[in-house]
């Protein structure tokens, strides 16, 4: 067994999920997660604000919801300013991890919470119960060797203070996120539960579109790259979709000839994938998971200055996986070009490994 069984089993288990409001693809990769819970018996209440909680609100309109303020960080326009936004955020960050381990105190209790499960909230570790903690980036990236030898010792403290910390990719090769999930050393709790998708790959599919833009991330530099590409994808003649990563808004900019929507919930975002030729998005890892159940052929742009998005473009072209592109100059058409010219190597890899875990996880509850 995994895990102590600190407290009697419930009849129905109550699970909490919180995600990370750095973008949605930590909120997104917790859905199949999520319906595993739902599958095996359990009662999920998912916490988050902003953008994350509509995303969830829409996936799990039957589910409880709950407020857990985010980090609410921001990225700097310049990708050289970058370091200095974040480093002067640092205190903030702190002062949000501090509030939100009190606030999980008072919501086990409130709730009769049984177990919990946060991705990337480092303040939602509980001494007397189970409690997860998902990343994929054990072996954080800021571009220097020092602050990624300090971030890496501040990060596997927080790691240590729960029961298990689980890593979205696969132990050996191939894998997706390179040396971001396999440093040289472990917390001895690490597991490896395989990439995950909400999404299910369709058998032949006709192409609708030539081009999917998936826009996410967080601001200002989602809306900078959005307005790059509507100026150039209105000269694609070619059937093209955007999709905004912006649930909740109600208002579309004009772009004559661009089919656009705000936000589509999964089943319509899995059929728009799945019809589509290439997928022009950000290099966020969860978007890379997803391709790769979809074994689409994709055009990275990392984040200008978010280094854990820049290694995993190159490693990924270096791999022959995916192809990328920076956002500095970006050419829609030249990338597409590239893209015709590049020799993709997608794998295929088992996407249900998770599921062991969770039933596990449930189990010790």
């Amino acid at each position: 067994m995994f895990f102590s069984k600190i407290n009697d089993r419930a009849e129905q288990p109550i699970v909490l999920v919180a995600p990370l409001d750095w973008g949605l693809g930590h909120s997104t990769r917790c859905i199949p997660i999520v319906k595993e819970l739902l599958a095996n018996n359990c009662r999920v209440i998912l916490a988050a604000d902003g953008a994350a909680a509509l995303l969830l609100r829409q996936e799990f309109p039957g589910l409880q919801h709950i407020h857990l303020s985010g980090y609410r960080v921001r990225y700097s326009r310049r990708k050289s300013l970058l370091p200095l936004t974040m480093l002067v955020q640092i205190p903030k960050i702190l002062h949000r991890i501090y509030k939100e381990h009190r606030w999980l105190k008072k919501v086990v209790l409130q709730y009769n919470i049984s177990g919990i499960i946060a991705d990337n909230r480092f303040g939602l570790y509980h001494g007397g119960l189970p409690c997860i903690y998902i990343t994929h980036q054990l072996a954080i990236q800021t571009g220097f060797r020092f602050t990624n030898w300090l971030f890496k010792k501040i990060h596997y403290w927080f790691i240590k203070k729960f029961s298990q910390c689980w890593v979205p990719d696969f132990a050996g090769e191939p894998n997706a996120a390179g040396k971001l999930s396999h440093p040289a050393d472990l917390p001895a709790h690490v597991r490896y539960i395989g990439c995950i998708s909400r999404f299910e790959k369709l058998q032949h599919p006709a192409i609708k579109y030539e081009v999917l833009v998936l826009l996410s991330g967080p601001e200002p530099q989602r809306s900078i790259f959005e307005a790059m590409l509507l100026k150039q994808l209105m000269l694609v003649n070619q059937k093209v979709l955007l999709v905004r990563g912006l649930p909740g808004n109600t208002l579309l900019p004009e772009a004559p000839g661009i089919d656009m929507v705000n936000h589509l919930p999964a089943p319509e975002l899995n059929a728009a994938i799945s019809s589509s030729n290439v997928i022009i998005c950000r290099s966020g890892y969860t978007s890379i998971m997803d391709l790769l159940q979809m074994t689409k052929k994709a055009i990275l742009v990392p984040t200008p200055g978010q280094t854990e998005q820049e290694y995993l473009a190159q490693y990924l072209t270096e791999k022959k996986i995916f192809l990328s592109q920076s956002q500095k100059g970006f050419s829609v058409l030249n990338s597409l070009q590239a893209a015709a010219n590049f020799e993709y190597n997608l794998p295929v890899m088992d996407m249900e490994q998770y599921k062991t875990h969770v039933q596990q996880f449930v189990e010790s509850l």
